[in-house]
């Protein structure tokens, strides 16, 4: 079985602070995370200086702080994203980050990313999935907020640019933050995979850690999680991100659910095969038979252990004549 490729998503949450950046990738390194991944755009190219804030924003940062001026503060320039790359690859953990925009899109292409994110409110975008098409990377595809109809579009627009279908994962989304459980949808990522012949996978907004480990036994590929170094920073996503040592349960977690679901084979495990002859039982006398006597289901009874005759062979045996004197107890 391949591994579950787990993403641990820092997003903004280094508060604009390449010493925080690096913390966060500390933290992932630790957790057993195989990527880390960070969001790369320019304000002025994201949000209009009179957008409004997500609801969640609202209730997380300053309240008379515009989206424009919150956005601004949480931009990472090229020297951060050389460095955190650089620090990335000294500690043996996979960049990543999701670009915004065009100029964004060009940056992480220069710098020499090889795997592209696709945040949720991008699929409606097609100039932007055309230009991350044209590049022919692999391709991680979210789908907050959107229905089958608009994904198989933003998949033809990919393909159609140049990227190969088996290298784009689809992730099933919810953009609420946090998901309420109710909202959470999860068997619509079978659904996806299923539509769309794709790996897919889950990127998770929830509270806690139970939704991501249930998607991994749903079949999912890739799991995304946001993670705080702590929920009480200031900031956006901090109140809906894991805490290290949350982000480690859950990793930890999902390597025990990738072992335990093993195969589709049903057989006896190398672990249990001993308990066979413990746990299973054996045609033995119920009482004394002598050689000669038949065996009845007077004088036969089953019990363990498991090292004789099957019980499974109980009509077989009835019937039969005794060739060895039996005492209570013993084994056929």
């Amino acid at each position: 079985m391949k591994k579950v490729f787990i993403i641990a998503e820092a997003g903004v949450n280094h508060n604009g602070s390449s010493d925080i950046a690096k913390e966060l990738i500390d933290a992932a390194v630790k957790a057993g995370a195989d990527a880390v991944k960070f969001q790369t755009f320019k304000a002025a190219n994201l949000v209009s200086k009179t957008a409004q804030k997500a609801d969640y924003q609202k209730q997380t940062t300053d309240v008379e702080e515009s989206q424009f001026e919150m956005i601004q503060k949480l931009e990472l320039d090229v020297d951060a994203h050389k460095q955190l790359i650089s620090y990335c690859k000294h500690k043996n953990i996979l960049f990543l980050s999701t670009p915004f925009d065009h100029e964004s899109i060009e940056l992480l292409h220069k710098l020499g990313l090889e795997v592209f994110k696709i945040p949720s409110g991008e699929i409606t975008n097609l100039p932007y999935l055309r230009h991350i098409g044209s590049l022919n990377k692999r391709v991680i595809l979210s789908t907050g907020m959107a229905n089958l109809g608009e994904i198989e579009a933003a998949i033809n627009v990919i393909i159609q640019a140049g990227s190969n279908r088996k290298n784009i994962t689809i992730l099933h989304a919810n953009t609420e933050y946090p998901t309420p459980m109710k909202d959470v949808n999860l068997k619509a990522m079978v659904t996806i995979g299923n539509a769309f012949n794709t790996n897919y996978g889950y990127s998770d907004h929830t509270l806690g850690i139970e939704v991501p480990i249930a998607a991994v036994a749903l079949g999912a590929s890739i799991i995304e999680k946001h993670f705080t170094l702590d929920k009480n920073m200031p900031g956006p996503d901090h109140r809906a991100s894991l805490e290290p040592h949350e982000l480690i349960s859950m990793i930890q977690a999902i390597r025990n659910i990738e072992q335990a679901l093993g195969s589709t084979v049903k057989k006896p495990s190398p672990s249990e095969a001993k308990n066979k002859s413990i746990a299973r039982k054996s045609l033995v006398a119920k009482t004394s038979i002598k050689e000669g006597e038949f065996f009845t289901e007077e004088n036969l009874t089953i019990k363990r252990p498991g090292t004789g005759i099957s019980p499974m062979r109980w009509d077989e045996v009835i019937g039969t004549k005794a060739v060895n004197n039996y005492q209570e107890d013993d084994l056929i």
